[in-house]
């Protein structure tokens, strides 16, 4: 649970990001993904923490964090901008898992004096992802639909435990997942208003977001290196090819490849994690192949 992490809550405009922080070195801001929050982490920051200053944090409506109402990726993006500011990091790296990596390339996109170095896991930008939605994207990414629904809300609130057991259950090797850990996603579920933050931004994702992405084709690019990690047999290395390719359409410095577990590579894999994450970090000529 990172216990030995300084816990902290810092304001932002019209909301609060609460995270945890520990380690002495270079700044690195973790952020997480879908049911989760900051303590997705738990099995790969203290190691991180050896070398650099590590920060996880809830996004915005996510986890202890608060919303401003506002649930697109760039408002997103731009509360861990200010949060990390108020912590006094101005060039910092970031690595995102799932909404958390949605939120971290936006943060590359719009705050490029900002992000030095760019990890995302198990994702494809969010436009392309919608750009090629069929049948398979529908069934297995069925909460993308299933939460811009006007009654998710009510919904998830008659069953929390039910819908965030059954997303582990179904997406991961559950073993990864003690009940302790799972009883913390659980908890932030059984909060109205951040389920409702969490609906938002979904839908979110399917209009702003996609519109930012839209606009953004082919006139901004990701400007720091950028690793892409994902599960090799997952959704991602089955309707995508070649991901990098992909990512390459964003960015100029592209490297990546894949790690054997789930769509939770951090709790599932964190030793084959933290392998790919640590010498990127460090900003080390890889020598592992890229795919």
């Amino acid at each position: 649970m990172i216990d030995d992490f300084e816990e902290f809550d810092v304001p932002v405009p019209d909301a609060t990001i609460h995270g945890r922080r520990g380690g002495t070195g270079p700044p690195v801001l973790l952020l997480h993904g879908f049911p989760e929050s900051h303590v997705m982490w738990h099995r790969v920051a203290p190691q991180l923490a050896q070398e650099f200053t590590v920060v996880a944090t809830d996004l915005s409506g996510f986890g202890d964090s608060t919303s401003s109402g506002d649930q697109s990726m760039r408002a997103l993006a731009r509360h861990q901008v200010q949060a990390m500011h108020h912590l006094g990091y101005d060039d910092i790296a970031v690595v995102g898992h799932d909404r958390g990596a949605r939120c971290a390339y936006r943060m590359a996109l719009d705050h490029p004096d900002v992000v030095t170095r760019l990890a995302v896991l198990d994702v494809v930008p969010t436009g392309d992802a919608f750009d090629r939605a069929d049948k398979d994207f529908a069934l297995g990414y069925w909460v993308w639909s299933f939460l811009t629904a006007p009654i998710a809300e009510t919904l998830i609130g008659r069953a929390p435990d039910e819908f965030v057991n059954h997303l582990i259950d179904t997406w991961a090797d559950s073993d990864a997942f003690p009940p302790h850990i799972r009883a913390e996603y659980v908890r932030h579920f059984r909060d109205p208003d951040t389920v409702h933050a969490i609906c938002e931004e979904y839908r979110a994702a399917a209009t702003t977001d996609c519109d930012h992405d839209a606009a953004d084709r082919g006139v901004r690019r990701i400007s720091c290196p950028l690793l892409a990690l994902w599960d090799p047999s997952g959704a991602v290395a089955q309707w995508y090819g070649d991901p990098l390719a992909l990512w390459r359409q964003w960015a100029d410095d592209v490297t990546g490849g894949t790690i054997p577990a789930g769509h939770f590579a951090p709790e599932e894999a964190p030793t084959e994690t933290l392998e790919w994450l640590v010498p990127f970090l460090r900003g080390e000529p890889g020598d592992r192949d890229s795919r």
